[in-house]
């Protein structure tokens, strides 16, 4: 088991307002970064993405109590398997009939914590016994509380554990005192029994129970002799020499700086982490994002391939054409001109028409300019005639560019067929 240095100072039973700036804080988290960032067989079975807030929601636990320290400690489930986990074990303060009492506990952080809620066992000395029957805790000390039943992720944390179980260790408290043997009997006329209850001596009522104060132990420490001497009766004040009182100012003085840059430090980490968490959440949406782009791309290089074996099909008519008519060569200085090409369909021979049409008004247009600039024609007449000209040429264009359309159509529903009849 190694736990990490233990202070205490007070009776411990609730929230300290200077526990994070105390030293025992900063050893405390200096333990935790140590113990969750090992690696290899001595690693603790936490996940990585997990280990920061395991720390957070220990190092919050030990400022708010700082009776409840961590340490790590072997844990056998009850199949015998043995792991290294943390554990936070101390008191839990309770309020009981206007009297605070501090109640030993054990909080277990199971492998799969913080997704899924810590164990939680009373932990009572020799000289307690558990209640029973008890509404939240069990004859082996396991508690089980709604908050623990109803555990969140990642809402729920341990300050919130801690309280609840204040809060219902106070309704019913589960430790009561066991009856020691006196060595000097005297005589008795209390009924016999194996235990007996605490009663407060300022209720007046001596039947009233009472839950039992456990006794403080201090763990011992791997940082120095494990236990803090308790305090020297008060001497009559002395003359103290001035110069170390100067030395025990200038310490204290340089503790707290030292403590002072420590925070600053620890909130410019935790800053820095945060930017990291965020770089990484942004990473995660980019690396989405280039997931989707890879996917549209893979559908267009699949749509690319299908063209590709539509325009190999048709490459491979043209071909079979060309071989067809290859023998025809000789034939052609016999062959008009306006005869040479034959057109398939209507539509062809329209846009061909209307195309033939066009270009041979441009170059009527173009001779008109060439007269006009040589002083040819006169320029009313160039006029009248490139108007007369252009209207013919407009409509030329017109009706070509609707045959062209209905040709881009028909294409369309030709490459569709033979696309479905290639697949059959």
């Amino acid at each position: 088991m190694v736990p990490p240095p233990t202070f205490h100072g007070g009776s411990g039973s609730g929230p300290s307002p200077s526990a994070s700036s105390s030293p025992n804080a900063q050893y405390i988290q200096q333990f935790l970064s140590s113990v969750l960032s090992q690696r290899g067989p001595s690693a603790l079975p936490y996940s990585e993405d997990v280990k920061w807030l395991i720390r957070q929601h220990l190092v919050t636990l030990t400022d708010a109590y700082p009776s409840l320290q961590p340490k790590t400690a072997t844990y056998t489930h009850n199949d015998g398997r043995t792991v290294n986990l943390l554990q936070a074990e101390g008191t839990v303060p309770m309020l009981f009939q206007g009297v605070t009492y501090n109640i030993p506990v054990v909080v277990w952080l199971m492998e799969s914590y913080p997704r899924h809620p810590p164990l939680v066992y009373v932990n009572p000395t020799r000289d307690m016994i558990i209640k029973r029957p008890h509404s939240f805790v069990n004859p082996s000390g396991i508690v089980s509380i709604p908050c623990l039943q109803n555990w969140v992720y990642p809402s729920s944390n341990l300050i919130d554990l801690a309280r609840d179980l204040s809060h219902y260790f106070a309704r019913d408290p589960p430790l009561y005192s066991q009856r020691r043997p006196n060595p000097n009997p005297t005589p008795n006329f209390a009924p016999a029994g194996g235990s007996s209850v605490i009663s407060s001596s300022g209720s007046g009522s001596a039947g009233t129970a009472r839950p039992a104060i456990p006794p403080r132990s201090y763990p011992q420490s791997p940082y120095g002799s494990g236990r803090i001497p308790p305090p020297s009766p008060q001497r009559p004040a002395a003359t103290e020499d001035p110069t170390e009182v100067f030395k025990r100012n200038a310490i204290n003085k340089l503790v707290e700086s030292l403590n002072g840059d420590i925070g600053a430090l620890r909130k410019t980490k935790e800053t820095e982490m945060e930017g990291m968490f965020n770089a990484q959440a942004v990473l995660r949406q980019r690396e989405e994002q280039l997931a989707k782009g890879l996917r549209e791309m893979q559908g267009e290089k699949e749509a690319l391939e299908q063209q590709l074996q539509m325009v190999l099909m048709n490459t491979d008519v043209l071909e079979g054409w060309l071989r067809e008519n290859e023998g025809k060569m000789g034939n052609m200085r016999n062959v008009d001109v306006d005869e040479a090409f034959e057109c398939c369909d209507s539509l062809s021979k329209q846009m061909l028409e209307c195309t033939a049409s066009d270009l041979a008004i441009e170059d009527v247009i173009y001779s008109l300019d060439k007269a006009v600039q040589e002083g040819s024609i006169p320029f009313v007449k160039y006029l009248r005639n490139v108007r007369l000209l252009s209207r013919e040429q407009f409509f030329h264009r017109a009706t070509a560019s609707k045959v062209r359309a209905a040709q881009m159509q028909a294409q369309v529903s030709t490459m569709a067929a033979r696309a479905a009849q290639h697949a059959v």
